[in-house]
This record gives structure tokens, sequence and C-alpha cells, in this order.
């Protein structure tokens, strides 16, 4: 398995904005090519900023190239981006993915990741 990993700011006024967009464009492509596993995005709080973190994950390069195109080290952005006033990083990382655990105790968590059930 492996995990791709672009970070991002945006503005705290845009934040909820952008991470619906987020929704609507990065994982709605990805999770459309075959071998995407999964996703996950992690917001951290900056002065005045939101950092989004989006991680995710496939089960080969050759999927994260079908996706990304031949250059998997850069980013892949969208035209609306700028609306966002978005501040991307224009190249992502890969890693080897050596454990993946989910502990069962955590319930049920919702397809669009932010809620957990308790169980």
């Amino acid at each position: 398995m492996i995990a791709r990993e672009w970070k991002c700011r945006v503005p705290l006024t845009h934040s909820e904005g952008f991470t619906a967009y987020l929704y609507e464009t990065g994982i709605k492509d990805s999770s459309s090519t075959p071998g995407y596993l999964g996703a996950q995005i992690f917001r951290r709080a900056l002065t005045g900023k939101v950092e989004l973190t989006l991680i995710t994950y496939w089960d080969e390069l050759e999927s994260i190239k079908a996706f990304a195109g031949d250059d998997i080290e850069q980013a892949r952005l969208y035209p609306e981006d700028e609306v966002y006033e978005l501040e991307p990083d224009l190249s992502v990382q890969h890693y080897e993915v050596i454990e993946y655990r989910v502990d069962v105790e955590f319930g049920e968590i919702s397809s669009d990741m932010a809620k957990v059930k308790k169980t």
C-alpha cells in the first residue's frame, strides 16, 4: 500500500468551503480511479489560516500515475483552487505503508470521515 500526502493552507474564512470543494474535486477524482483504497483529511490551525493535509491510499504506484499523470511527484491542482486563496504545496510525497491498523473500539467511521459513531 502507498500513501500519497499533499498539503495546503487556506485562510480561516475559506476553510469549510475549501474542505467541501476538496471532496468534490480531489477525493471524487481519486476515488473513481482504479487502485484507490481510501483517504484521510487532517486540519491544523495556524495563525489566520488552516493547514489541510490530504492523504490518499493506493494499491500501487501505477494507480497513482493513472490519477496524477506521469510525474506523480507533482500535485494535481484544479482551476477553482484560487477562489479559496489556496497556498498549495506543488509537490507531494509518497510513503510505503508498513503497518495499517484500525481500532474497533472507536466504532464506525462515516463516509465523510468527520463523525465517529460510538457502538
